[in-house]
């Protein structure tokens, strides 16, 4: 039995795209000046997150869930991915604009990688003045089409492109074709998967003078050419309980804005619980534990645990489970 909140050392990866935000705004320890993105919670192949506190430090994630179980990740979730926690939790900073991407679905991704696919969440947490997401098709489009933008050099003609400020939200499916755009900082949450096809990177070269490989032909088999009207996710921004932002089959996400103590129920749930704070100062405590929780810090509730303390003036909160 876990009787222990659960937070993790972060894994800090270095990106010709990253920048100083993770450091300076989400006070993550490094010295590099291109950290692109912070791993909160990873179960992916050599990049297991650790333990940092508690009883339960200098443990690894995989290590916990081999020995606890449901206890960890709940019957229902352990079912499904035994012993392979199904999130993998970040924070992204876009120092420059990241490459035009797409990431395939679960079938394909199986068929062709033996991974599972990607289908993600962003949450914007700070945006400088007229930053952009480009995010799916403006207007339906087909395989040539497509092509023919990307040939002549106009990869965004035929797709969406979105200014954001902090708070908005998308959905990104796999299929989606998408690409953050410089000066945005973001939590991502999407399946433990690091497939991702590079349709365009912008001509962009490292600085041995060489660009990245791209998957042009691997992408165009995974894109979904439909278009929508809008690809934000709306949601209600109530205080002092939760809003729902996303409720898909890969996760739930909530909205959770407390300007007063709380005490979190998950009685109703059959899974681990994620907290990623985007904003402010909460504490929380479990059985005598306290644990503070700050802007660009994550904690994981065990599915074990059903009712935490949350004592707080003010603060913003993902909230992430799997239904």
């Amino acid at each position: 039995m876990i009787s222990q909140l659960l937070r993790f050392e972060p894994i800090l990866k270095s990106k010709i795209w990253g920048g100083e935000k993770l450091h300076t705004l989400l006070n993550k320890k490094t010295n590099s000046k291109d950290i692109g993105e912070s791993w909160e919670i990873s179960d992916v192949e050599n990049d297991v997150s650790i333990v940092s506190n508690g009883g339960l430090k200098g443990r690894s994630l995989n290590e916990l869930i081999t020995e606890f179980k449901q206890d960890v990740l709940g019957d229902k979730v352990y079912h499904i991915f035994q012993d392979k926690f199904p999130l993998l939790i970040k924070f992204i900073d876009a120092k420059r604009k990241l490459s035009l991407q797409v990431h395939p679905n679960d079938i394909l991704a199986q068929k062709r990688h033996n991974s599972l696919g990607k289908t993600e969440m962003w949450y914007v947490v700070n945006a400088d003045k007229k930053a952009k997401i480009i995010v799916g098709f403006s207007e339906e489009a087909d395989k040539n089409s497509f092509v023919k933008t990307i040939e002549a050099g106009n990869e965004t003609a035929l797709l969406n492109v979105d200014f954001v400020k902090k708070g908005d939200t998308f959905l990104v499916p796999a299929g989606r074709v998408h690409a953050i755009g410089k000066g945005v900082l973001l939590a991502e949450i999407q399946e433990t998967s690091d497939v991702t096809y590079r349709i365009s990177d912008w001509n962009r070269k490292d600085a041995n003078g060489k660009q990245r490989d791209l998957h042009l032909d691997l992408a165009l088999d995974a894109i979904d050419y439909s278009a929508k009207s809008n690809y934000k996710a709306e949601y209600l921004k109530k205080k002092n309980k939760p809003s729902n932002i996303v409720d898909c089959k890969y996760f739930t996400t909530n909205f959770l804005h407390l300007t007063k103590n709380y005490t979190v129920n998950h009685e109703d749930k059959d899974s681990f619980v994620i907290y990623m704070c985007v904003e402010g100062i909460a504490i929380f405590e479990y059985d005598k534990q306290q644990e503070r929780l700050q802007i660009g810090e994550t904690i994981l509730v065990p599915a074990c645990i059903k009712r935490v303390n949350v004592l707080t003036e003010n603060t913003k909160l993902l909230e992430v489970y799997i239904k």
